[in-house]
């Protein structure tokens, strides 16, 4: 799976997933971006998913026109990444 990490989430979690091809935001120069972009460049980009902490990206668009899911996990379990 082709996958992108968004900007707010650790860079090394690419390295947990060994057999996946993973980029991160900062990787495609993709900073500055606002989710409706980004979503755009993910579906130009062929990326079979984005992964965020950002839990208001689902009120933010309308994925049901969008065939590419989002994972967003929850800031409170954000030190868990810190030991990874």
């Amino acid at each position: 799976m082709k996958l992108l990490l968004d900007k707010n989430l650790p860079k090394r979690l690419e390295l947990d997933f060994p057999e996946h091809e993973i980029y991160t935001v900062s990787d495609k120069g993709w900073n500055g971006n606002q989710n409706g972009e980004l979503i755009k460049l993910l579906m130009a980009g062929n990326f079979d998913a984005l992964f965020t902490f950002d839990k208001n990206l689902q009120y933010q668009q309308n994925f049901k026109k969008y065939r590419y899911p989002s994972f967003s996990a929850s800031r409170s379990k954000q030190y868990l990444f810190d030991f990874m």
